[in-house]
């Protein structure tokens, strides 16, 4: 709040300078929409501007704040269709940074240029939308599982302008009727999930009214810290698009312990701010679509495609909760002709540029057109500035590479998924070199295998050399089929865990009982076949050196199995005296714990051997 009176003090010392400079102009009346029902804060605002000097007026000047400007993600300037004129009808105004004199250095402003300037009396009509990020502070910052999410949104009920205003009013669109309090001065309303300021009349420049607005919301803030498209350009006629990402929860950071059961039991109560999913809305006619992550694919996940749009249903391994965050990677491909066109002896490439979700805040994109080799005199087009750079990547049957280009941008918003376009040249005899190359790699291969057939390579089968090579393929045949056996030992706890998290959601204490009857005559049969085998390598001189690690392995996954049947009973059993969640966690917390340890163990072992 201190920062908030230091600006008002300074923005009333300073609007007596102003108001002769720019006393020409008044804005009539101002309608400002407040939309903040998601992480990003939207301000639309309906201007009418006036000009009641005697000099024609080509711009009008927008200032911010400077502690909301740097949280201005998106500023989009059109003309007001108005009721009768059709959607979609509306024109752009050209919006750039300025730095005007004389204005306070508190501000950050920009100029917007008329399509033809105000000349005395005449009067012009536009919105201004305006998109800001992390602008909505969770209060308290740290909340616990059970607890709801509170945000904080400070802006001004009067219009922030260097022009006077004559009448203007101010809307807050909230996501819930719940809120927990809000600034309230002269003319303030509450209207279900809507907080209305005005209508306020003749305010000079620089009139700036603090509010505050404090308010549920259980939206999940779903931040990608970043995120590298790739969009790779064959024109064998495929057009691969792959998505890095690399996400964040964030909203208010999660204290304390979380549990898994009371989620799954109640998630619209314990975690309902989490993220549980996630919806990319891809082009028509998208193919070959995956989403894996570090672990690898994820079958967490549905698609829907039709002939307008393709919509990729992903859900995380966990869900995210305040401050978690995850990695993974969707890709898939598109028909090239959608996407590739000619134009001046040039082709190009028409595709959209920001991320494929809705509500999603990215904090650094990085988008990469990977051109076919041979392109040359490449250029690019977006309607937004970006940071451009080039590099090279090479892939199969390359020789120079393909050139790659790298646009980059920072606190990118959903409005900035818009088309752009690569513009280069290409030689389509080009293409033909790749197919000689193979051609030719074939010829050679063929001599190759034809000297081969004629020269004699072969290894005496009586001498040592040979006979040692047979017992140690003899001891890597038998270790390969301990691995086997133990996998699916691996494979029946995984089901038995599944029959927990089955007991969670259904109560069915029979079933899970009968899950582990099962479990156990596997698991011994699986013991009694691992037994030959092992006495196999113990006579091998062969396996001398690899012996100890495969009973090391042997022991520890006798110890698992055991450990993983006695937190099975424990949890049936607490199960059958109803015993709560939080009692199930601490009685097998420490078996929990020497589990996890032994399963890494065993990988860590299986993993090793794999590598002999």
């Amino acid at each position: 709040m201190g920062s908030m009176s230091g600006l008002l003090f300074l923005l009333a010392a300073v609007s007596i300078l102003w108001a002769p400079v720019l006393s020409d102009l008044v804005i009539s009346k101002v309608d400002r929409r407040i939309d903040l029902t998601s992480q990003i804060a939207r301000i639309t605002s309906t201007l009418k501007v006036e000009n009641e000097g005697s000099e024609l007026v080509t711009e009008v000047l927008l200032a911010f704040p400077d502690i909301q400007a740097k949280h201005l993600a998106h500023l989009a300037v059109s003309s007001n269709g108005g009721k009768g004129k059709a959607k979609g009808s509306s024109t752009s105004y050209a919006v750039r940074f300025v730095v005007p004199e004389g204005m306070p250095a508190s501000l950050t402003c920009y100029s917007v240029t008329l399509p033809k300037g105000l000349g005395k009396g005449e009067s012009l009509t536009f919105d201004v939308l305006a998109v800001f990020t992390h602008t909505l502070k969770p209060f308290p910052e740290e909340i616990t599982q059970a607890d709801i999410q509170l945000l904080v949104f400070q802006d001004t009920a009067h219009y922030l302008s260097p022009y006077a205003v004559k009448g203007q009013t101010l809307s807050v669109k909230l996501p819930d009727a719940r809120i927990e309090s809000y600034t309230k001065i002269d003319k303030t309303k509450n209207v279900g999930s809507e907080i209305k300021y005005g209508p306020y009349e003749n305010l000079p420049p620089f009139s700036y009214t603090p509010i505050v607005v404090h308010f549920e919301s259980n939206q999940p803030f779903a931040v990608a810290e970043e995120l590298v498209r790739e969009i790779e350009i064959s024109h064998w006629g495929n057009v691969q698009v792959t998505e890095h990402y690399k996400f964040v929860h964030g909203g208010a950071q999660s204290k304390g312990e979380f549990s898994r059961l009371d989620y799954q039991a109640r998630p619209h109560v314990r975690g309902q701010y989490a993220v549980r999913r996630l919806i990319a809305k891809l082009p028509p006619r998208a193919h070959s679509v995956y989403y894996r992550d570090e672990i690898g694919n994820v079958s967490t996940s549905n698609l829907w495609s039709d002939s307008k749009k393709t919509e990729l249903e992903i859900e995380p391994r966990y869900p995210l909760i305040g401050g978690w965050k995850t990695a993974f990677t969707i890709g898939y491909g598109l028909p090239l002709h959608d996407f590739l066109f000619h134009s001046d002896g040039k082709r190009f490439i028409d595709i959209t540029f920001g991320c494929p979700m809705n509500d999603v805040v990215i904090n650094n994109l990085i988008v990469k057109v990977v051109l076919p080799e041979g392109s040359r005199d490449i250029s690019v087009s977006a309607p937004f500035p970006l940071k451009e750079s080039k590099e090279t990547k090479f892939s199969h049957l390359d020789i120079a590479g393909r050139p790659v280009v790298v646009l980059e941008k920072t606190n990118v918003v959903p409005e900035h998924n818009q088309n752009f376009q690569v513009y280069y040249k290409f030689n389509s005899l080009a293409m033909l070199m790749e197919p000689l190359m193979l051609i030719s790699g074939f010829f050679f291969l063929f001599v190759a295998g034809i000297v081969y057939m004629h020269v004699d390579l072969s290894i005496s089968k009586s001498s040592a050399s040979y006979l040692a090579k047979l017992q140690w393929d003899e001891v890597q045949t038998t270790i390969q089929q301990i691995q086997h056996i133990i996998n699916r030992s691996l494979v029946i706890l995984d089901k038995l865990e599944v029959s927990l998290r089955d007991l969670s959601r259904t109560g069915d204490i029979q079933t899970c009982k009968a899950a582990r009857k099962a479990a156990d005559g596997s698991l011994k049969e699986l013991s009694k076949e691992i037994k030959p085998l092992l006495a196999s390598l113990q006579s091998s001189q062969q396996a001398a050196h690899i012996l100890p690690k495969v009973e090391e392995l042997v022991t520890k996954l006798r110890d698992l199995e055991e450990r993983v049947m006695v937190k099975h009973s424990t949890i049936v059993d607490c199960y059958e005296k109803k015993f709560g969640g939080k009692e199930i966690e601490n009685r097998v917390a420490s078996q929990m714990q020497k589990i996890t340890a032994l399963r890494l163990e065993v990988d860590d072992l299986l993993e090793y051997i794999d590598e002999i």
